[in-house]
């Protein structure tokens, strides 16, 4: 349905019904590009697709002094959006909240695992 163009308060919350509604792991998991673990960047996501399913957002990464270990941190929510936090490492304490992964390692967080080659970009 085509409409004229409007900077409406109403339409745009009628615009995020119409992809929250349509939107969701399942889609994005589609829809994105799957990454290496070895080129994670802040921005990408780990998807678990589905319903339910369940995404993580990479909100920054850092090397070593060497350059020889990267680590991550992931943040979460859930639907409706809110109250985003950064995840703890279950698995490391000592790096905690940092996460590091190698090639072919599934990432367990607190409450949700992903699979090897969950790590997603957008293009």
């Amino acid at each position: 349905m085509a409409t004229k163009p409007s900077d409406s308060k109403e339409v745009f919350k009628a615009y995020l019904e119409i992809v929250f509604s349509y939107a969701g792991t399942l889609s994005l998991s589609k829809e994105l590009k799957k990454k290496s673990i070895g080129d994670i960047q802040a921005g990408d996501v780990f998807i678990k697709g589905g319903s339910p399913g369940h995404a993580v957002i990479v909100v920054d990464v850092a090397m070593n002094v060497k350059g020889s270990e990267r680590v991550f941190c992931i943040a979460q929510s859930y639907m409706p959006a809110q109250n985003i936090h950064v995840l703890k490492n279950p698995n490391n304490e000592k790096i905690s909240p940092w996460y590091n992964l190698k090639e072919g390692q599934a990432l367990e967080t607190p409450e949700w695992d992903f699979t090897t080659g969950s790590l997603y970009t957008f293009e």
